[in-house]
């Protein structure tokens, strides 16, 4: 498979890990903030157990030290992250690494840390998180894909099932998910049609 997976949600509790992980989702962000070292390894380490052995790759996003600490496989950094981050330390320790960007010079910044994929957004308004960003469009995932050229792309923000063909096909890799699922009022059949449409785009 892929990574990151077409499907991509990010959660923000192990609870939600659990049960992305039952419904076999490949890729599983869990994003926390505001944690204190001890307790994002205490996190971390509880959700690295459940998606152990599973098809399930767990993607910490933020805490790169306690990633390298647990020999987590997969981290995700924001701008302000990545700017605080040991780069050298994650590629020693064997860890994937995804970038967010928002605008023309984030995307500089990340594709200078040499990524395993970028993320761009907010493609829609979101409520979930203050963004000093407008909402980048889907017109701009064919523009940004083209600048990135074979690196996997990913769009996040305000992003539903519905509107998931039309951002494939606009040049998406990957779709990062978050009301869609964790504020549906049915989140196992949401993520069943979600695995069902992205099985459909990799056999196209």
């Amino acid at each position: 498979m892929p990574y990151p997976d077409r499907f991509y949600p990010v959660v923000d509790t192990v609870a939600w890990v659990k049960r992305l992980t039952q419904l076999g989702v490949g890729t599983v962000q869990l994003r926390a903030k505001d944690l204190d070292d001890a307790a994002a390894t205490t996190l971390f380490r509880e959700a690295l157990a459940v998606t152990n052995g599973t098809k399930t790759k767990l993607v910490v996003n933020d805490y790169w030290r306690v990633a390298i600490d647990l020999k987590a496989q997969h981290l995700h950094l924001g701008q302000e992250d990545l700017a605080d981050a040991d780069v050298a330390a994650i590629r020693k320790a064997g860890i994937t690494l995804g970038l967010s960007t928002h605008d023309e010079e984030e995307l500089e910044t990340a594709l200078r840390a040499k990524p395993d994929y970028v993320a761009l957004g907010p493609i829609f308004f979101t409520t979930l998180k203050s963004m000093r960003f407008a909402p980048q469009g889907i017109p701009k995932i064919a523009v940004w894909k083209k600048r990135v050229g074979t690196l996997p792309l990913v769009a996040i923000g305000g992003i539903k099932f519905e509107q998931a063909a039309e951002i494939f096909a606009a040049g998406a890799d990957s779709i990062a998910v978050v009301s869609d699922v964790t504020q549906n009022s049915d989140p196992d059949a949401r993520v069943r049609q979600w695995l069902g449409l992205s099985a459909q785009q990799i056999a196209q």
